[in-house]
């Protein structure tokens, strides 16, 4: 498949990066020559410094054969206009551009990105995408991470396994048997640096991080079961009152209005606006890296502190402060991925990559197949992939036993008729169940082929 990327930043690359090694002919545009310098000298991709959205420069990319485009500049109206130009004068099928103005996003405006206004297939928010990611975090604590699929039934949640786990050291094999009321399933360990998908034999080990699949209704014991039983916060403070910040704030005074919040914005102008605009909220102008002003937050009451600023270092330093002066919880957004590394010493308790965010929902369009929804894991180790089998998939109408599936994948979950399923070796798929699986990356061109149209695979 031919690719071209307009933008070269952090998203753009980790989208180069994970087209190339997949084998596809990735293009991409930028403005700064040390940036495709970058790209090209450290992945398998051609760059062409330029404007994104100018003929010329597309053209020189081979828009004219390009089957997708993909816009992730820093600015919506080049993503908006290189997808415009694409489509005009190159005809290219698939255009995807990143928009991170809501005032494009507002429902009354909604006609505006169709094939006759605006031609963009797929819009991708990251402050949306990264604020439902926020809100799925709040609402199971204890989870290091939340993904939805097949209509928000089944819940991918990583779980790290603490010292007093009561599943460690048990064959997951035998964990079924104890629990075969529990509709979850491990699809994913990490351990010691390395991602494996593990098969019944294998076990669970203190510090490792599994990625369990299961029922939504099934989450909050799947973690108690896993030793994690944190309340729910009742008191939260958030560091930010930017786009995230605000989402996450008025979503949660929506849905659950018990919860008491207060907002640090540095920003006065900002402060005053998003003050206006919330119902309930106390709305503080102010660092939180500024002691005082964690304390009249009443930071030492607070259950969960979430720092949703533009600076990491503000969002560590102050998450680890607050801490320090008595939240029980923190959850901190980290662009640069280098911060990742070490923020369990410093007393980071969860981290969200706005990157990896805006990556996964991107994957979901690019992926051959009926796939419905794409989340990556571990920078971008495995997938956590949903389906819908077809007819002529060979998965269909064999008990699971009887399908040798290639290595690396491991179905965690199939949804039929509004019910949720854990698979075991009797289970049958039916034509137009949507599946659940876990794909290392080395696998992800398998599961495409299990779910495409036409089998050529096999």
């Amino acid at each position: 498949m031919k690719v071209i990327i307009c933008g070269a930043g952090r998203v753009g690359y980790g989208i180069a990066e994970r087209l190339s090694e997949e084998g596809n002919d990735v293009s991409v545009i930028d403005t700064q020559p040390s940036l495709i310098s970058a790209i090209t000298d450290t992945l398998d991709v051609s760059g062409v410094v330029g404007h994104g959205a100018h003929p010329e420069v597309l053209a020189k990319a081979g828009a004219d054969q390009a089957d997708m485009l993909i816009a992730v500049t820093l600015f919506d109206e080049i993503n908006m206009v290189a997808c415009q130009v694409a489509h005009s004068l190159f005809n290219v099928p698939t255009k995807i551009a990143r928009i991170r103005a809501q005032s494009y996003l507002a429902p009354e405006y909604s006609d505006l990105f169709s094939r006759d206004d605006m031609p963009i297939d797929v819009t991708i928010s990251p402050e949306v995408e990264v604020g439902k990611m926020v809100l799925r975090r709040i609402s199971f604590p204890g989870a290091t991470d939340v993904v939805r699929f097949a209509d928000d039934r089944i819940v991918m949640v990583a779980i790290e396994c603490m010292e007093d786990c009561p599943v460690v050291e048990t064959p997951l094999k035998q964990l079924s048997e104890l629990f075969p009321d529990l509709n979850a399933t491990v699809t994913g360990i990490f351990s010691n640096g390395k991602l494996t998908v593990p098969n019944s034999s294998d076990q669970l080990h203190s510090g490792d991080l599994a990625y369990v699949v299961c029922d939504k209704g099934h989450v909050r014991r799947t973690l108690a079961l896993f030793g994690h039983e944190e309340q729910e916060a009742a008191r939260i403070v958030i560091a930010g009152g930017g786009n995230i910040g605000y989402f996450v704030a008025k979503t949660i005074e929506d849905y659950q209005p018990k919860t008491r919040l207060k907002i640090i914005e540095s920003d006065r102008e900002r402060a005053v606006v998003v003050a206006d605009k919330l119902r309930n909220a106390v709305v503080l102008h102010g660092s939180a890296l500024d002691q005082k002003m964690l304390l009249q937050a009443d930071i030492q009451d607070a259950d969960l502190i979430v720092a949703l600023t533009n600076n990491d270092q503000i969002n560590i330093l102050g998450s680890v402060m607050a801490k320090r002066l008595g939240c029980k919880q923190n959850l901190v957004l980290i662009n640069d991925p280098s911060y990742q590394g070490f923020t369990k010493t410093l007393g980071i308790d969860a981290s969200i990559n706005p990157r990896a965010v805006t990556i996964s929902g991107i994957l979901q369009h690019v992926r051959k197949g009926r796939i419905r929804s794409v989340y990556a894991v571990q920078k971008g180790s495995a997938e956590v992939i949903e389906a819908e089998a077809l007819e002529t998939s060979p998965l269909v109408g064999k008990p699971l036993r009887e399908i040798e599936l290639p290595p690396g994948i491991r179905i965690g979950a199939i949804y039929r008729d509004k019910a949720v399923i854990r698979p075991d070796g009797n289970t049958k798929i039916k034509a137009k169940d949507r599946v659940v699986l876990f794909a290392a990356a080395a696998a992800v061109r398998h599961v495409e082929q299990l779910f495409r149209v036409s089998i050529q695979y096999f």
